[in-house]
């Protein structure tokens, strides 16, 4: 980003807790179950822009552009995630075939962890080839929350 983007910050109630936010012209750069720090950037609250993004949260289907900065292994990966089905889930392993890097699960699971935008990017479908969750950077409640919610409809 540069100093002349703007950026758009919000904070929301949503069927999961707080969501905090950070929009820039080009679309939405991090979507967070906690508050992430603000001093060092310049930004506006508009939640004419926040609140559908905050909306959508809980939705099989969205439009919202995914601007998330990163390096380039991470982008793959991330965009790998996009592609999991609502409601279903992948392991890490799985993750790191399909996108070609069959021996870095490992770097894959870090990359997973790195992931800006949750619920957007949702890792939260991402867990241990044994069936068990696995981490979640908001906490492994709220990971089996949204799994819940995907796979039924409800929450714990």
């Amino acid at each position: 980003m540069t100093e002349s983007t703007l950026l758009t910050y919000g904070q929301h109630r949503t069927r999961f807790g707080e969501v905090y936010l950070l929009l820039d012209q080009q679309g939405l750069r991090r979507c967070d179950f906690r508050p992430f720090p603000l001093a060092a950037v310049q930004y506006q609250t508009d939640s004419t822009l926040t609140q559908p993004v905050a909306e959508a949260i809980g939705e099989a289907e969205y439009s919202i552009t995914l601007c998330p900065q990163g390096t380039p292994f991470q982008q793959t990966v991330w965009q790998a995630i996009t592609q999991i089905p609502f409601g279903q889930t992948t392991d890490y392993l799985s993750l790191a075939q399909q996108i070609g890097r069959p021996t870095a699960s490992r770097a894959v699971a870090n990359a997973v962890g790195a992931n800006p935008i949750s619920w957007y990017i949702a890792c939260h479908r991402v867990i241990r080839r044994n069936g068990e969750l696995g981490g979640y950077a908001w906490g492994s409640e709220l990971k089996q929350n949204l799994l819940d919610w995907e796979q039924h409809g409800r929450t714990r």
